[in-house]
Parts: structure tokens; sequence; C-alpha cells
């Protein structure tokens, strides 16, 4: 664990002597500090001079060893629902279904971080003169502080945090009324949730004076939602009803409205934000269609589909939650000369955020030609433009455009004219950015049946490509901002809204089932390919151009030598199965019962009468067989060539793209389970 950021802050000051990323301040008293002039000095709390040695490095691993983390998740979940049919209240009402249910889960955590260093202890062991208590970051590789000083230094973490949701809902779905073309269908529902969110933080983790651990603030959220959808499905056309060039028309119309009423807890300290109840709500509709224009018997299957959505997504509560988490961003300050290049920065939710929209469209075809059996071809183009995507300012943007409110607090300026420096920045999520999304999805799938040879059922082995084309992908920033392309390009993990965006991916993969009706019917044996095309490295970070322009060199204006792509990435994997499904026993004779489940009876004429039993449910017999029926047994190979993920040059943390690829290698694994 480096000792970063330096706890030798000068009062009004948000940034360490040293900085935050060059080791730490050592008081010249320090007993240990080999140095007798210091570089500059240390206002203490107090007011006095002490004269410090700065940017001294040092790890904590001969002291502790590697940090460690012990997590403890106790999770429960009831789970309770009912569901029937109405026909009993009439004909009209034969073809209604109903359903209702509730659930409650409640999952709680604790986090303890082992290893870690408190600011506090830190400087009052490093200004301590008494060399058994003292802290001494002049060790050398094998040596390790005292006990004294360790205990003083180094400290366990203690986090936890609990989400409850309570959630329940009505259903109910059936045929309205008759068209020539078939029925009117609909289905109608509500819900209604309730999120309870919970995070407790260590009171150093709290207060912003961790050292190794990443520090913010304690929150209390909780949110009700109450939620109404309807639904109807409009047969125009069908096979039993229909016209010249409308074979079979569907049209679907949606509609959910959602009421949403949030609370967040106040937040003490620095940010100093009160609590809030914020509420807001949203109603947005769906329309398809599914048009066959001609009968499958003259060229086969014709379909074309096409839909338009509009969809919403609320901030989590952690988004809405004023609680910060701190952060040390490069600035330039154009309003004071004071302000050091790196601030203070505390990331926190905004109990004001909105909901993000998103608006959708799709249309695609799907074919099955008449000449090759088996054969499905199918082809979506879709397009997606998202507004309001939360996201945060930015520390510049906030010292530019807020300063003069809360969000930048400033100490006194020592020169005239000019504002003091920077001490804090306080940046909000705001509902700022967009996105452009559009791309083809497409897909073959053919299924060859053995038994079309006439030479009996030796099974089928399906054959599936499927795959997706990134046209378009474009970001917004904020709304001011010019939309800019990231279609092809590594993304950071710190990016949330979409892992990184390669042109091209797909899929072919090829299946064998056994033959129906036979004991080898439970066979599924197959291969899977997976592709993944070249993309472009993070080439903004590597060659320190703009996002419009990411490879070229902002000062020569030509291409970089250090941009890079990222290699394609193929792997191979194997699967097989085999689901037991036994056929049933044959039934026993009873005397004095009919096959049909019936009992004869002899009247008192002389003449046998069926009379059907008080029940006639049969019940699934007990044994091997009915604990071997409906067992799957799988296993698989993945990644069989063992194949590494391509190198990231961007990705500095770990050199690889962890939203697309894994590090595990090869990996088998075995399956079992049980169908009731």
């Amino acid at each position: 664990m480096p000792f970063v950021p330096d706890p030798f802050k000068d009062p009004g000051h948000a940034v360490g002597l040293s900085g935050t990323a060059s080791g730490i301040s050592v008081p010249i008293s320090n007993p240990f500090n080999p140095f007798t002039v210091g570089d500059t000095n240390w206002i203490s709390p107090g007011g006095a001079l002490i004269p410090v040695t700065t940017g001294v490095r040092f790890r904590g691993l001969n002291d502790t060893g590697p940090r460690s983390e012990k997590f403890t998740y106790w999770d429960s979940l009831f789970d309770v629902g009912l569901r029937g049919e109405m026909g009993e209240f009439g004909d009209y009402f034969k073809t209604w279904n109903w359903e209702t249910g509730f659930r409650y889960s409640r999952n709680e955590g604790q986090d303890l971080s082992i290893g870690e260093a408190s600011q506090p202890g830190l400087v009052n062991a490093l200004l301590d003169t008494n060399p058994a208590t003292a802290f001494n970051p002049f060790l050398g590789f094998f040596g390790h502080n005292t006990a004294a000083a360790r205990s003083a230094v180094y400290v366990t973490l203690h986090n936890s945090g609990e989400f409850e949701l309570p959630l329940g809902y009505v259903t109910i779905n059936g045929d309205l009324f008759n068209l020539p073309a078939g029925p009117v269908s609909f289905a109608i529902g509500g819900e209604y949730h309730g999120e309870r969110f919970t995070r407790d933080r260590d009171a150093l983790n709290n207060t912003f004076q961790s050292i190794g651990s990443v520090d913010g603030q304690s929150f209390k959220d909780n949110r009700d939602v109450w939620s109404v959808y309807e639904e109807v499905r409009l047969p125009v056309t069908s096979p039993t009803w229909n016209f010249p060039a409308f074979y079979s028309l569907e049209i679907d119309f949606a509609e959910r409205e959602e009421w949403y009423s949030n609370n967040t807890s106040a937040v003490p300290g620095v940010a100093k934000v009160a609590a809030a109840h914020t509420r807001y709500n949203a109603q947005k509709p769906k329309v398809s269609v599914r048009w066959q224009p001609v009968d499958p018997k003259y060229i086969g299957a014709v379909t074309l589909r096409g839909s338009y959505t509009e969809a919403f997504h609320a901030p989590n509560l952690s988004e809405i939650a004023p609680a910060g988490s701190e952060n040390f961003p490069a600035v330039q300050d154009p309003f004071s000369s004071q302000t050091d290049i790196q601030v203070e920065e505390i990331i926190s939710g905004n109990p004001k955020l909105k909901p993000e929209v998103a608006y959708e469209w799709t249309y695609g075809i799907v074919y099955s030609p008449k000449w090759i059996k088996g054969l499905t071809l199918s082809a979506d183009w879709w397009h997606i433009d998202m507004r309001s995507i939360v996201t945060a300012l930015g520390a510049e943007f906030v010292i530019e455009h807020f300063t003069g409110t809360d969000l930048v607090q400033r100490g006194p300026t020592a020169v005239a004219g000019e504002l003091g420096p920077v001490n804090l920045v306080i940046d909000p999520s705001q509902n700022l950015a967009g996105a452009i999304f559009e791309g083809l999805d497409y897909e073959g799938i053919y299924i060859l049946d053995s038994s079309i040879f006439g030479a009996g059922d030796f099974g089928r082995i399906t054959t599936t490509i499927n795959g997706t084309w990134l046209s378009r992908a474009e970001l917004q920033t904020s709304a001011t901002a010019k939309r800019f392309g990231i279609a092809g390009e590594f993304l950071p993990t710190a990016f949330s809204l979409t892992s990184s965006l390669p042109r091209h991916r797909a899929n072919v993969s090829i299946f064998y089932d056994g033959p129906a009706d036979t004991w080898a019917a439970g066979f599924d044996i197959g291969a899977v390919v997976h592709w993944i095309g070249q993309y472009e490295d993070d080439n903004i970070e590597l060659v320190g151009g703009k996002p419009q322009t990411p490879r070229t060199d902002p000062v020569t204006g030509l291409e970089s030598p250090f941009a890079k792509k990222v290699r394609e990435w193929i792997t191979f994997d194997l699967i097989a199965s085999y689901t037991f499904n036994l056929p049933p026993p044959a039934p026993a004779e009873v005397p004095g019962f009919a096959k049909d489940g019936g009992k004869n009876v002899r009247t008192k004429d002389g003449k046998e009468k069926n009379v059907m039993p008080v029940s006639t449910a049969e019940y699934n017999p007990c044994g091997w067989r009915a604990w071997l029926n409906g067992v799957t047994v799988s296993a698989g190979l993945q990644n069989v060539t063992d194949e590494d993920p391509p190198f990231v040059a961007g990705n500095f943390e770990n050199g690889y793209d962890e939203s697309l690829a894994t590090i595990k290698g090869r990996f088998w694994y075995v399956g079992f389970k049980k169908r009731f």
C-alpha cells in the first residue's frame, strides 16, 4: 500500500505538501529522519511552523503484509404468489387469467478492510519524537516498524450496508372480443416496489481521513414506486381471414406509467446537503407491427417487423444520494493564480436527478425459404437515442461555471484583485449527457433433420451464425458539447454507460440433438466459436489527442506513432449435456376399475354402470425412476485453446479489456439440474 495522499495539509488547503501521488511529508523532528533541514514548513492547526521533508515514499508491505478484505453477506428472500383462471364467472371470461404475488428480499453485507492506514494516526506517529513509538518511513525493504508505531497507524476499517426490496404485483390477461382475423387480446397490471438502501461507512472513510481506501460518506435513502401497464394486441388480418399482400398483420400497443417518491438523508461535513424529498413520474408508449405479406406456400414464410419504443431509466439510489466520494483531479483555475494544480473534489449523487430517457426504433425481416427446409434468416436494424444521461460535471467545469456558489469553496486571497485559492469542489451528478447507438443484428439458423433422407431418424444438427455490426455510436458529454464518435473504441472501466464498442462481434455454433422418442433424445452436444473484431485502443490517453480525432497528434496534426489497436479475440467452447426423459410406467390394472378411471358397479336390475370415483388424480411414482426423470447432467470446456486476452495499452490497471475478455483461460465445468 503506497502512503498517498500526504496527510500534512496547511489550514485551508485540500492537498498535502507533497501532493496527491508523490509520497508523504516527514517532520525533521522525527527521530528516523536523516535530513536536518526541511524542504518546507508545515503550518500546524495551532499555527506553529514545523519544518518537514517532502516526497518521502513508503509502502506498508513489511509492516502488515498484503492488504486484505473480508466480505460477509447475509441474504434472505420470501416469495409467495397465486394464479388462476376466470372461466367460472362465465363464458366471456373463459380466456382470462390472473396472477398476483409478493416478494421481500433483504441483503446485508460487511466489509473489513485490513491493513489500511489512518491519516490522523500517521500524522501523530510521524510527529512523535520517541524512537520506541514514532513511525519510521525510512525503513529498508526488510525492516518493519515497532508494534507501538504500527498500532497507532494501521487500522481495520469497518463498512457495512443493507438493501431491502418489498415488491407486490397483480396482472390480468385474456381476450376482449373477436374480429374476423382473430381475438383482440389484452393485458393489464400494477406493481409496487419500495427500495431501502443504507450504507454505513467507517468513521475514517466518512471524514476522508484514510490512506489506502476509497473514502466516502454514509447515507440512508429510500424510494417508493407505483406502476401500471396496459397492452392490447390487435389482429388486422390472419391466415384464417386475409386479402392479397396482407396474409397476416398484427399490431401491438403498450404503455407503462410509473410514479416515484424518493427520500435522501442529510449529508454533514463539507458537502452540507440537507435531507430531500423528490417526486417524478414517467409515461412511455410502445408500438410494434408484425406483417406477413404472402402465404408461405408460395415462396416460404416472410415476416416484416418493426417497433417504436420510448423508455426511461430512473437513477438508482446511490446516484441520488448526496453522499460523496473523494478525488484529486488536476485543474487550471481561471480566477486565481493561487489554486494548486490538484484540488480536492467530492463527487456526489444528486437528489434532484430526473430519469434518463431513450427513444428506440427497430425494423427487420425474417425469412424461411420454401425450398430449403429448416433454414431461417433474420436481420434487424436498430437505433437508440439516449438523453438526460446521468454524469458528473468534472472539477474543471464546476470551477469555470459555478464559482460563487456552494459548489466551489475558496480560501482567503493573498493577491489583490483575484479570488482566493480553491480548497474544495463539490461535483454533483447531473442529467447532461446524451448518446446515439445504431447497428445491425443478424442471424442464420439451419436445422438439418436426418429423417429427410428417408433412412430413419438419426437426430438433428443445428447450425447457428449470429452477430452484431455497430454502425454508429456517438457521445455528447454535456448539453453544450458536440457529439463525437466512440464506435470501434476501447472504453475505460470507469465509463459506466457501456462496455467497449468493437464494430463487429459474432458467434458460430453447431449442435447435435439425438433422435426423438428414443433414449438418445436427451443428448445435446455442440461447439461454439466466439469472435470479437479488432478495435481502437484508448488513443485519447496514449496520444493526448482530442475525442474527435483520437489517433491524431495534437502538435503535428499527423497520425501518432503511439496510436494502437486492440487485436481480434477468438475463443472456442465445447458443450455436452444429457437429459433423462424416462417413459412413464404402464398403469397397473386394478380389479373393479375401468381403463378410463371409472368404476363399474352392478345395479339391482343386473346391469353394470360406470361411476367416477371422487378423485382420479394420478400421483408421480416414487423410486429411482422418479428421481432420475428430469435430471440434466452437463459438462463443458470454455476457451479450449487457452487463448490469452489481447493486450490493451490504455488499461493501465491490468492490461486487458475486462468488459469483453477474461483472464481465466481454459476453464472446465460440470453441472447437475433436476426438474420436478
